[in-house]
């Protein structure tokens, strides 16, 4: 019985036009495809807007079938030393491509996290090889590229997924799939998602494994998340005064919805950016936000500091 891939890989982009929300890069890749000549790229951007999917299909399309023999994929955060550099990079680029295009493709994910040594022996590396080999560097942080890496590279910056891009990419899946999302169901895997293509396709697929029919309820279940309007509420009752009714809101999100300190800071601060309040209350609240996330990655009780924020919450409507 042949193991069944996760969808985020099952459904991957094998063309440049089926990268999902970044239609002026992948003009560019297919030129580069129909020319057959590429310089090294570096691919800037949050998780999950298509980086690594474009530097695939870019592959599958030039390569074909000769894929495997011409491109190298490695994750800088699990390699990061010197010795990757030295070992399993330069020797890949020391040897010829196969097949009609004349260079190979080096793709390192999350280059960012390569020390700086090893970024300096990479320098090296792509001057030495430039001729037979090209380098496709992805990062969520393009600053952390040391510059003589930067200069030698074409920058592509890839920006956050409009919402209708995931859905969009979310029903083909379902259709793919058999299965019946909600309109609902679909905003809350967005809601959830945050943009993140990856995630939203995890969520859809552990979705899918309880029910054939997925709701706003199934998606918040099975992604550990409360609905925007359970947030939303106990930031309401807590502005009102309603301390003791915010708290009790509170439990809710931390033991029916299984939520961390950091989760419930997060989402509380998602839903202040879009609540109808002065700004400067907002301000207010955030900066408090700032401080009780703060306080609990350094170690604070987690529950206290919480409580505290629902405490000045409502001193914000006293003043």
């Amino acid at each position: 019985m042949e193991l069944e891939l996760p969808w985020v890989e099952k459904y991957r982009p094998k063309k440049l036009d089926e990268v999902v929300g970044q239609e002026e890069i992948t003009k560019r890749l297919k030129a580069y495809v129909k020319a057959k000549n590429m310089p090294s790229m570096l691919f800037a951007g949050r998780a999950g807007v298509g980086k690594t999917a474009s530097a695939l299909a870019l592959a599958h399309e030039l390569y074909g079938e000769d894929i495997s023999r011409n491109f190298l994929e490695l994750n800088a955060s699990d390699e990061r030393g010197i010795d990757i550099i030295r070992g399993k990079i330069k020797d890949f680029a020391a040897t010829l491509p196969y097949g009609d295009v004349p260079f190979k493709i080096i793709f390192l994910d999350e280059a960012d996290a390569l020390t700086r040594d090893a970024q300096q022996a990479l320098r090296r590396t792509m001057e030495k090889f430039a001729g037979t080999c090209r380098f496709i560097l992805s990062c969520n942080y393009s600053s952390k590229i040391i510059e003589p890496i930067q200069s030698r590279c074409a920058l592509f910056r890839f920006k956050p997924l409009d919402d209708k891009d995931i859905i969009r990419r979310l029903e083909f899946i379902a259709k793919k799939e058999k299965l019946h999302v909600t309109k609902d169901g679909y905003k809350a895997i967005v809601y959830v998602s945050e943009g993140d293509m990856r995630k939203a396709i995890n969520i859809l697929q552990v979705a899918a494994i309880t029910s054939k029919k997925i709701d706003e309820d199934a998606v918040y279940k099975v992604a550990s998340r409360a609905k925007p309007e359970e947030a939303r509420k106990m930031i309401d009752l807590a502005i009102k005064g309603k301390f003791l009714e915010a708290r009790k809101q509170l439990d809710k999100l931390l033991y029916e919805y299984g939520l961390s300190a950091e989760d419930v800071l997060i989402q509380v601060h998602r839903e202040v950016l879009d609540m109808n309040m002065d700004d400067h209350a907002k301000l207010e609240i955030i900066d408090k936000i700032g401080e009780v996330n703060f306080r609990v990655t350094e170690g604070a009780n987690e529950r206290l500091q919480l409580e505290a924020l629902l405490a000045g919450l409502s001193l914000i409507k006293k003043k």
